[in-house]
């Protein structure tokens, strides 16, 4: 098991054979959750990582790669910032909506709090 000090947020990883790999798995589960449950406050301008990893208005990244999860925390920083609309983050970021769908959807715990947010604004679910 792996906790991030601060936050007190945790994984764990015990399905492989190897220590080690075990232990990869669960650090980046644990950035993902890191990425789904801890905002950062900030400007609309998108990540050099973001402007490295899209192309033609669309993001690209697997749910197991290394940058999912900074890539995840920024659309939802983005998403927070904007209020929810999906619209003003994807603008925001340069990319279509469907394509912000497309990463959130990869993480069940993030479409569940980015629609609970919308919710709460009065707003209609996101379809994923």
């Amino acid at each position: 098991m792996v906790t991030h000090t601060p936050s007190g947020i945790s994984a764990e990883a015990n399905e492989r054979r190897s220590q080690a790999s075990n232990r990869e798995v669960a650090i980046h589960r644990l950035r993902v959750r890191l990425a789904v449950r801890v905002r950062a406050i900030g400007d609309d301008a998108p990540s050099e990582l973001w402007q490295r990893r899209t192309a033609h208005g669309r993001i690209s990244v697997a749910a197991g790669h290394v940058d999912f999860p900074p890539l995840l925390a920024e659309v939802l920083d983005v998403l927070q910032r904007s209020d929810f609309a999906l619209s003003a983050a994807a603008k925001a970021l340069g990319v279509s909506s469907s394509s912000l769908l497309r990463l959130i959807e990869k993480e069940r715990p993030a479409t569940l709090w980015v629609n609970e947010q919308r919710e709460l604004r009065g707003m209609a679910p996101l379809k994923f």
